[in-house]
């Protein structure tokens, strides 16, 4: 098992008039080779999550265990976990800093202590595993797209050879073209390295779309956590707190009150598809 989240819970501001409880009584289990993803409504507490995940807040209570230890004792190495741990932020310029895209991703990999030949080796595969062409690893990265920023981010910290990947809304402000690139990417090296993998996302298609596990957070709670399938099952409830299943699942709803035998579990496209072609070709028959 990879991650454990025994209880958790964080208050901003506490013992003072600005008290917000920002997560209460969190009992998550990630594990090895997982492919997550959170959602929930603004101030709902996703963001705090994941920065409890790689130590970068500190639990008021409770505890967080990564490979059955506890990171929070005193002997534990937080350094160690944020290598191992890689977290991207929702916006990208957050984390790029130097002069060239390739000074920027070596730079993760040298503070770990590798050679600068090594870490120029770590940088060269993780950018192209991203897509950046090598006419640009020497340009600045805030000459970038949008788009290419969140490639170089994702690069800078996949050269540290994480074995947990979490991406704060990747996507936010992309083109759906830039979208789906980047979320393919994404999925590629889910499969093709088994990294565990949690992506935050604001997107209800996204995610029924990439993810096996879905948890909703609502105020600073976790709402529900299981498959896509059994979450949108719930849509009624998503709505209550500003969310929603895919648009599809609506018109498959829409389709069985209107007399097609359709069924109402579909949260993709391509799901969407088969079930027609199910039903609409075993009608003709």
């Amino acid at each position: 098992m990879s991650i454990i989240v025994d209880k958790v819970n964080y208050v901003y501001s506490e013992g003072t008039a600005y008290e917000i409880k920002a997560l209460q009584d969190i009992n998550l289990e990630i594990k090895d080779g997982e492919f997550i993803g959170i959602i929930g409504h603004t101030g709902s507490g996703k963001s705090t999550l994941i920065q409890h995940l790689n130590g970068l807040i500190k639990a008021t209570s409770g505890a967080i265990y990564f490979h059955g230890q506890d990171i929070y004792d005193k002997d534990f190495d937080l350094r160690e976990l944020r290598n191992r741990v890689g977290l991207v932020f929702q916006y990208p310029e957050h984390q790029l800093f130097e002069t060239t895209i390739f000074d920027d991703v070596c730079f993760g990999p040298m503070n770990q202590g590798l050679t600068k030949e090594e870490a120029g080796l770590r940088a060269f595969e993780a950018l192209r595993s991203v897509g950046i062409p090598e006419e640009l690893f020497y340009q600045s990265p805030f000459d970038l797209s949008g788009g290419q920023k969140r490639r170089v981010a994702i690069a800078g910290v996949l050269a540290m050879k994480p074995e947990v990947l979490i991406l704060d809304e990747p996507t936010a402000g992309l083109d759906p073209g830039g979208r789906d690139e980047i979320l393919d990417l994404i999925t590629r090296m889910h499969r093709e390295r088994g990294m565990t993998v949690i992506l935050v996302s604001h997107s209800m298609e996204d995610v029924a779309k990439y993810v096996d596990r879905i948890i909703v957070m609502n105020q600073g709670r976790v709402m529900f956590d299981d498959v896509p399938k059994e979450v949108f099952k719930h849509y009624k409830e998503l709505e209550t707190i500003g969310l929603a299943a895919p648009q599809v699942t609506y018109l498959m709803h829409e389709l069985r009150e209107k007399g097609l035998p359709v069924s109402t579990d579909v949260t993709t496209v391509a799901e969407a598809r088969a079930e027609l072609l199910r039903v609409l070709l075993g009608e003709r028959r």
